[in-house]
């Protein structure tokens, strides 16, 4: 779903480590809490309150007692110990502008040290993308970069979101792990049918369906979204020009219980995106087409389709008291699909290009937990993927001289198809000790190795303490070295030898092999309860990078292609403050990043020589480098039925001009929203309405100019927009 990312979100960002979380309500402190991480411990606490209150229904006891053990178990698998983490629960999600239908990326938007861009991409401490997603703790592998999401918030029960230095267990892209849990175990039975209808001619409908059987449960749900502003306009009026985009999703959530010590589940997701490319009127071609006038730039035709689907199948177990584990099998299929209009691309940019890029992607992941004792939790896993990249480029070019001038009006049709097959598995051991009750250390490694355009592995040690100074204040430290393969579905394949000669002619001495990243990261950060409600968060960062990888849009068609810095340097400040009392939740982020890098050692052809030759010769700003990133947002609630917010987001520009050597003007956007639930009572029941402005003041405002290392069109943030929503559960 496409819904304009300058979007803030009216909601409390709680900063939690490891030793005691601070939670979206007050909680008592660890020592006088009881473990929520310890099976038995909860499992005790439930079949107390439960037999006591409801004796006569102890066997659907004894099911939601082995739920919550298994789910309790599950989330031990997956430590934080010494990174940063962010924790959104479900009223947290309800409480969202659009609740349920606001896209992830918009909550993701919502943490510290994260930037916007467009298309939808967001940035984490001076990455360019690099986000990990997990559903119930298992890896679902990325989708080819396009215009929509291809996750969405509407599944989520509660997520958590960690940056820092991550524990052994993270690996292969580690600027952000989104960890989601969906929904789908002990939920009620029944369901709800949605509408939002807003400016834009924007109308999504949504339906969700979930139930408990026993030892069975289910959760499924869908959304067809229409819109006649699927991407960010290219130009300041307040509608573009064949912009529209319709898309569907759907996820679904099985799970049974086939004892009281194991768990079967099934994830599967799908998502099929279709856009416009929005015009620019008033250009000039730059090509001559023989019998054929020029063409408008206004009525130009092209298209882009994306789809992705995705299958888990997981066996969740626990053996004895100390033991819990997690085997799963996935399968992913995703392709991006650019449909050109081929007289106007001809005309305008001397190349048609009709482009197929698809990947599909099978494979493995097991995560085991054992208790040594208490300690000492020894946790080790492995990953593996077989996966399959495929492009299919059809090319329609003119003929040119050693200059790139068009020599002929008739153009020559050129097939340029390429495949990747490759391999991708990695392991890790690791510890996390408690030498005293104040002290936490998780100390381990993992070993990676990847098998596509490139054969490179690393051995990456890592470790991540939490020293609880007290009961209120909180200090933790961590380093990581990081290994990241170069994302096989953004590596352009691109023969340089089939178009010399003509005018998509590329430098003889392209380097397409794209490096895996290797990096060391260090991160240190503090944080103080000051009261109940508020919390207060500092966090610093650096990171020394060898083969940095970035990505760009190279071409005319809007798909990513990945390439290499030789090398970077990244390093940021993060503050964070919220506060939550029953009725009244407010936060503040900044976020502060310098990120650049030197060299250009793959994808040159993708460069003029003058370009080049700075890079190589100068540390040069990043693309995505935002200098100062803020947002903040309020929100309050009146009884049980009526939520007003207003929400702010500020950034200092992105960067662009010749090798990104300044940056775009500062902007500002503020957002309100309100949210009533009604009950009428027999005969009709409840209904749930919402009402959302976007951009409330009507500022105008660049995301991107079209200038800047790999950044190939301009892009201007939503004007202000109208959203109405209704919901009627069942």
């Amino acid at each position: 779903m496409f819904v304009p990312r300058k979007r803030v979100l009216a909601l409390a960002i709680v900063v939690a480590y490891p030793l005691s979380s601070f939670a979206a309500e007050p909680a008592p402190l660890p020592a006088q809490a009881s473990n929520p991480s310890d099976p038995a411990s909860a499992a005790a606490t439930t079949v107390a309150q439960s037999t006591t209150q409801k004796p006569q229904t102890l066997p659907e006891v004894e099911i939601n007692v082995t739920r919550q053990r298994l789910d309790a178990a599950r989330n031990g698998l997956s430590p934080d110990t010494g990174s940063s983490i962010y924790r959104l629960g479900r009223q947290d999600l309800k409480n969202l502008p659009l609740g349920d239908s606001t896209p992830l990326n918009q909550v993701i938007l919502q943490t510290p040290g994260v930037v916007q861009d467009s298309y939808g991409q967001l940035h984490v401490r001076g990455d360019h993308a690099n986000v990990q997603y997990r559903v119930n703790g298992v890896i679902i592998p990325e989708s080819i970069s396009g215009f929509g999401q291809a996750l969405e918030t509407r599944f989520a029960d509660h997520l958590s979101i960690l940056t820092g230095a991550l524990p052994a267990q993270y690996g292969l892209r580690n600027a952000a792990v989104v960890d989601i849990q969906s929904k789908g175990e002990d939920i009620e039975n029944g369901g709800s049918i949605g509408f939002t209808t807003g400016g834009h001619g924007h109308a999504e409908t949504t339906a969700e369906l979930s139930g408990t059987r026993g030892a069975f449960s289910y959760y499924v749900t869908g959304s067809y979204l229409r819109d006649n502003l699927g991407i960010e306009n290219p130009t300041p009026e307040r509608n573009a020009l064949h912009d529209r985009t319709q898309q569907t999703k759907g996820f679904g959530y099985l799970s049974y219980l086939p004892g009281n010590d194991s768990r079967m589940s099934m994830l599967f997701g799908t998502t099929n995106n279709r856009f416009e490319i929005p015009n620019v009127p008033g250009q000039t071609p730059s090509f001559t087409l023989d019998s054929a006038a020029p063409k408008d730039s206004s009525t130009l035709d092209a298209r882009q389709r994306e789809r992705n689907r995705f299958t888990v199948l997981s066996y969740q177990g626990t053996a004895g008291a100390s033991v819990d584990y997690q085997v799963s099998l996935f399968q992913r299929t995703t392709d991006v699909h650019y449909q050109p209009d081929t007289v106007g691309d001809l005309q305008y940019n001397g190349i048609a290009a009709d482009i197929l890029r698809r990947n599909d992607a099978s494979g493995l992941q097991a995560d085991l937990s054992y208790r040594i004792n208490p300690t000492h939790t020894l946790r080790t896993g492995l990953f593996a993927q077989r996966e399959k990249f495929v492009v299919e480029n059809g090319a329609s070019v003119f003929p040119a001289d050693t200059d790139g001038n068009q020599t002929s009006g008739t153009p020559s049709f050129i097939q340029d198809n390429s495949r990747i097959n490759g391999h991708l598995w990695g392991a890790y051991l690791q510890d996390e000790w408690q030498p005293s009750k104040q002290l936490t250390i998780n100390y381990g490694a993992r070993y990676d190795k990847v098998n596509t355009v490139v054969d490179e592995s690393q051995l990456s040690p890592r470790i991540g303490l939490v020293y609880e100074l007290s009961r209120d204040l909180r200090l933790h430290a961590g380093y990581a070295r990081y290994f990241t393969p170069p994302p096989t579905e953004k590596i352009d394949t691109t023969s340089v030898a089939l178009f010399a000669g003509t005018t998509n002619a590329l430098p003889s001495d392209a380097n397409t092999a794209v490096r895996s990243e290797r990096s060391d990261y260090f991160d240190a950060g503090v944080a103080y309860q000051v009261t109940p409600q508020l919390t207060l968060g500092l966090d610093g960062y650096y990171r020394k990078v060898k083969h940095l990888q970035d990505e760009g849009q190279f071409g005319n068609a809007l798909i990513f292609s990945a390439f290499n810095f030789e090398q970077g340097r990244i390093y940021g400040l993060d503050l964070s403050a919220s506060y939550k009392d029953k009725a009244f939740s407010s936060y503040l982020n900044l976020g502060l990043t310098h990120a650049r890098g030197k060299g250009i050692e793959t994808g040159q052809f993708n460069f003029a020589q003058d370009e080049l030759d700075y890079i190589n010769a100068n540390w040069v700003h990043l693309d995505h480098e935002q200098r100062l990133s803020a947002s903040a947002g309020a929100a309050y609630r009146f009884g049980d039925s009526l939520t007003l917010s207003a929400d702010a987001l500020y950034g200092s520009g992105l960067r662009n001009g010749f090798a990104n050597t300044a940056h775009l003007p500062s902007y500002t956007t503020f957002n309100v929203a309100a949210a009533k639930n009604f009950d009428f009572g027999q005969g009709f029941g409840k209904l749930d309405a919402r009402v959302s402005v976007v951009n409330l003041f009507d500022s105008t405002y660049q995301l991107r100019d079209g200038s800047g290392i790999g950044v190939g069109a301009a892009q201007y943030g939503m004007r202000r927009t109208l959203y109405v929503s209704v919901n009627k559960p069942f």
